[in-house]
Parts: structure tokens; C-alpha cells; sequence
């Protein structure tokens, strides 16, 4: 694993977003969402700090964060447990109002003197939504070299139709998109509905430590929510924030259409090959048997993790660790989440399975590629 020590701490809100897969996220969250056959969300956010030599992280959890704590353990995956540093999970109340924060501002209030007591030179922030091996070397160079005050990642794309339909003003809502010229931020537009490319924000800041400080303190003292809409897009004539472009493969989480279809994309090895060539992926260890394909078993175009056992049919399929496919049993274009059994003669298409599900003997269940049928965790149909 490579560690190069950068000068960076990173801050990881993993329940930005939850609102738009409510179907995902009843018993965890946007960041413990799995997602490739055998990983989660934030897998990928990891990965990329900790590979830029980032190992100072903390990820402040607002509710359902069980399924996220029982997968991060102590961080060793990821070369996380240490003595200094190391992962830090943060328990999702406001230091002085003793409830759950609302937004990023109560959110960073909440650990002012941890972030006061740190080393590092500059903090990097980030939602967990988007599924992409980050380099985060890269923005910090040009950071410095830029001599900006804040740099936001952003990649210019068509806003989803997932982020289009939201109409409430709730903090997990709110979306940006960046006007710049010439390198710099000259406005930042809310929860724009603009029918085309633009430069659409990540909800990647870095800055400096002193400067977050600094301004959370103030935000805070003013009754301040949201980071972006009241920190940043105020105070754009006097910091200089700057917009860096990402151009590497993003999959950005907007619903559960979304959520099927870049799974899917994964199929096309082009797509594998740009998400995980970059640099290495961790996740936590399982320690299954190798998936078993038995006689009469016919795979297709499948991504397929370990621990499975295949006596029927697959093709164009995503299979978490430990999915059974019975005898005669054919699953075509689905997501089988981990230990989901399909029984002997079932059919399945366009089918995306929580965990521990259980498709019955001779089943039939089928959706459509812009409708696929969702099962919820633990239920035998």
C-alpha cells in the first residue's frame, strides 16, 4: 500500500444523498451501499485517500451507520489503525446542541477541537456517492500551485434525473453546479435544472485547516447550515476558490435506476478497467472459498465474487459474495446482493436483491432495464 504521508486530512460524510435511494438505505447508508460485487461505496473513497498517502480520515455518521461500522471495523483494510490518526468514526451529534446536525456547518462544529489539536496543513472533504478511484496527489498539487484558498473537484456532465426531480430544500438535497472562468469560481448555483453538460460539483473541497476552522467557527456562531450555500458562494469576490476538473470514470449514485445501471456498466471491461487500473481497491476481508461452478452451471458476461455456488444459468449479471443459483435456475440482467439464494427452476430478470433474500423453487420475477424490481433485505418471495 502506498503511503506517501501527504500533508491532508480527510472528512468523509457518508449520509449525503440517503433521500434519493430510500429502497438502499433503510438499515445503512449512501456509504455502505454495496456495490461491484463486492464492495461498498466508500470502499473507493478510501482507497484513493489512503493511496495518496492520506491516513488521518474521519467519517462523521448521522443515523443508520451500523452496516458502516461493522464494515470499517478498525480501519486495518485499509491501513488505518494506528496511534496517531488513523480512521475515525464520529458519532453523529452536535457538540453543544446535542442532536443530530443538520448540515456540513453543525457537522464540522461538532469536531472543532479535534481539527484543532491536528498536524496536517490542509483538509480534504468529501461525500460518499460517487464510486471513483480519486487522486487526490493530483488536486493537492494544484492547490498549491493555483495559490487558491479553496479548490472544488468538479466534472462536467448532465445533471442525473435522480438529482433533477428533488424538490426539497433539505441539507442531503442540495446539489451545485460551478460557473468558472479561468480556473476560478465565479458563482455557485443550487439545485440548478439546466438541460445540459455543466460543470457539476463532486462535493470534493480542499482547504486549509486554519481557514475551515476559522470559518466553521464564524458559520456556526451565525446559525449557519449548509457549507456551500453559506460559506462559500457569500464569500467568492473575497476567497479565492478555484474549480479542479476530474476526468477519470465516476459512478454517481442517484437512485435506484442509477444504482442498477452503473453496475451494469462494470460489465463492459473498458469500464472495469477505468475504475480499478488507477490504483487499488480495499475492502474488508470475507475470507469465502472460491465460487464453485458445478456441472450444468452456464456463465455469461458476469461479474462474480467469491464464496458463490452456480448450478443454474447467469448472464449479464452482478453476484455478490456468497449468492447460490440453484439447479435449472436462470438469472438474467440482476444484482444479487451477498447470500441471496435462488432455488432450483426460479427465473429472475431485471432483479436487484438485498441481502439474505430468498428467490423460492419455480419463481418467476421480472422487471424491466428502467424498472427493475427491488427485494428488500431478508424477504422470501
Amino acid at each position: 500500500m502506498v503511503n506517501t504521508n501527504q500533508d491532508a486530512l480527510g472528512i468523509i460524510f457518508p449520509n449525503s444523498y440517503d433521500n434519493l435511494v430510500p429502497e438502499l438505505v433503510n438499515e445503512r447508508l449512501m456509504a455502505s451501499i454495496p456495490f461491484a460485487s463486492r464492495y461498498r461505496i466508500i470502499d473507493f473513497l478510501l482507497s484513493s485517500m489512503v493511496n495518496c498517502g492520506i491516513d488521518n480520515v474521519s467519517v462523521i455518521v448521522r443515523k443508520n451507520y451500523r452496516s458502516l461500522m461493522r464494515h470499517l471495523g478498525s480501519g486495518r483494510e485499509w491501513d488505518l489503525t494506528r496511534k496517531n490518526g488513523g480512521l475515525n468514526i464520529v458519532p453523529p451529534f452536535a457538540e453543544k446542541t446535542v442532536k443530530v446536525y443538520n448540515g456540513r456547518v453543525e457537522a464540522l462544529a461538532s469536531i472543532l477541537e479535534f481539527l484543532k489539536v491536528q498536524r496536517e496543513k490542509y483538509v480534504i472533504i468529501s461525500d460518499a456517492n460517487i464510486v471513483m478511484n480519486f487522486d487526490f496527489r493530483a488536486m493537492i498539487d494544484a492547490h498549491i500551485a493555483s495559490g487558491a484558498d479553496v479548490t472544488i473537484a468538479y466534472k462536467k456532465e448532465e445533471i442525473p434525473e435522480g438529482f433533477m426531480k428533488l424538490q426539497t430544500t433539505v441539507s442531503a438535497d442540495l446539489y451545485y453546479t460551478l460557473q468558472i472562468e479561468d480556473g476560478r469560481v465565479t458563482a455557485i448555483h443550487t439545485n440548478p435544472k439546466t438541460l445540459r453538460p455543466q460543470n457539476f460539483s463532486m462535493n470534493v473541497y480542499l482547504m486549509d485547516r486554519e481557514l475551515l476552522i476559522q470559518q466553521i467557527t464564524r458559520a456556526y456562531a451565525h446559525g449557519f447550515v449548509y457549507f456551500e450555500r453559506d460559506i462559500l458562494a457569500p464569500q467568492l469576490k473575497d476567497l479565492n476558490v478555484y474549480g479542479y476538473q476530474y476526468e477519470g470514470y465516476t459512478s454517481r449514485i442517484s437512485g435506484i435506476n442509477s444504482y442498477f445501471a452503473e453496475n451494469m456498466r462494470l460489465l463492459d471491461n473498458n469500464n472495469l478497467d477505468a475504475l480499478f487500473t488507477p490504483s487499488p481497491v480495499y475492502t474488508k476481508v470475507r475470507d469465502d472459498n472460491p465460487t464453485r461452478y458445478l456441472p450444468g452451471s452456464h456463465v455469461t458476461n458476469a461479474m462474480v465474487a467469491d464464496g458463490c455456488v452456480i448450478e443454474g444459468e447467469v448472464e449479464n449479471c452482478i453476484l455478490f459474495r456468497g449468492v447460490k443459483i440453484g439447479k435449472g435456475a436462470c438469472v438474467k440482467n440482476s444484482i444479487l446482493m451477498e447470500d441471496t439464494a435462488v432455488m432450483d427452476g426460479a427465473q429472475i430478470e431485471y432483479v436487484i436483491t438485498d441481502k439474505d433474500v430468498l428467490i423460492s423453487k419455480k419463481k418467476q420475477l421480472k422487471g424491466n432495464s428502467s424498472f427493475p424490481v427491488f427485494v428488500s433485505v431478508g424477504k422470501q418471495i
